[in-house]
């Protein structure tokens, strides 16, 4: 048996490492698809209220001041979870009004404190905007974010 790798072998070593790895890939990829249609993010529950919530957070560049599962600005708070924090899960009604609130007082005017531009959203928008933030709080995150602040 010869002592070294001659130019074969190593042609060999690399088409079949090369596949074998693209074959996992390949398998991993299809894998997370599969889990996170099915799993994390619950597609069944999607509703035309969600997307055009989405598309409001999308619209209004949200993503710019706001973090949504840890994506996003740090400037403002994280809000995948804001549903929750704000009663959502328990009292659904007082949550929207407290949304609705929000979005109404802004900007707040108070002195050295990060300011929300008002966005003038119709009552329908914002409703669709808090069945967005109710829906990603549903998501299974695996324990993201780490803390309740957000």
């Amino acid at each position: 048996m010869a002592e070294r790798l001659t130019k074969t072998a190593a042609r060999n070593v690399f088409y079949g490492g090369s596949a074998f790895f693209f074959a996992i890939f390949i398998g991993l990829t299809a894998h997370s698809h599969y889990y996170i249609r099915t799993v994390s993010t619950n597609e069944a529950t999607l509703t035309e209220s969600v997307a055009r919530g989405k598309h409001i957070w999308e619209k209004n560049a949200c993503i710019n001041c706001h973090t949504l599962d840890g994506e996003g600005a740090y400037f403002a708070p994280e809000l995948s979870n804001v549903w929750i924090r704000w009663g959502g899960d328990k009292d659904p009604a007082s949550a929207r009004e407290a949304l609705h609130a929000w979005m109404a007082a802004q900007p707040s005017g108070i002195e050295g404190r990060r300011q929300m531009p008002q966005f003038n959203l119709t009552e329908e928008e914002v409703n669709d905007l808090a069945d967005f933030l109710e829906w990603v709080s549903k998501m299974n995150t695996q324990g993201w974010p780490p803390n309740q602040a957000g």
